[in-house]
């Protein structure tokens, strides 16, 4: 508790290189002031901490009494739920229109397989045609914009 820093402590860590010289090519005007390089201070002893004595009181780490709770009951389907109505999704993305549909939950590979056939298998040659369309329009749009601003 009574220990203090000695004054001759604070050293920088860094110090110009002593060895350094100016470039004969250097232009203070074109490369700004000439500063040497930096290098380690020989005299630098590192961050001072007062030295730290041992607290007689100490006891270790403090562990918590564990209580037993007299209201708890185990619940066995706590979290088992038999129709789950809703998906939420937060999702970012850069471009706009994501549409997502015909969301499945399961843990049934066949399930999901039919429910695939049934659902998307149906719409993905119809639906990649309709992007295909909206992707060339937007092309063409563009196209016609970029002529303009030429």
């Amino acid at each position: 508790p009574e220990d203090k820093k000695p004054e001759d402590w604070d050293k920088p860590e860094l110090i110009p290189d002593p060895d350094a010289k100016k470039p004969d090519d250097w232009d203070d005007e074109e490369d700004g002031e000439w500063e040497p390089p930096m290098i380690n201070n020989p005299e630098y002893k590192g961050e001072w901490k007062p030295k730290q004595i041992d607290n007689p009181a100490y006891k270790g780490e403090w562990i918590h009494p564990e209580i037993d709770n007299p209201d708890y009951v185990a619940e066995d389907a706590l979290y088992k739920y038999d129709n789950i109505g809703n998906v939420g999704f937060e999702i970012w993305q850069v471009k706009s229109g994501t549409i997502f549909d015909n969301i499945i939950v399961t843990d049934d590979i066949k399930e999901a397989e039919e429910f695939a056939k049934e659902t998307f298998d149906k719409t993905k040659v119809g639906e990649k045609k309709m992007k295909e369309k909206q992707d060339e329009e937007d092309r063409k749009k563009q196209e016609e914009e970029d002529k303009k601003k030429k």
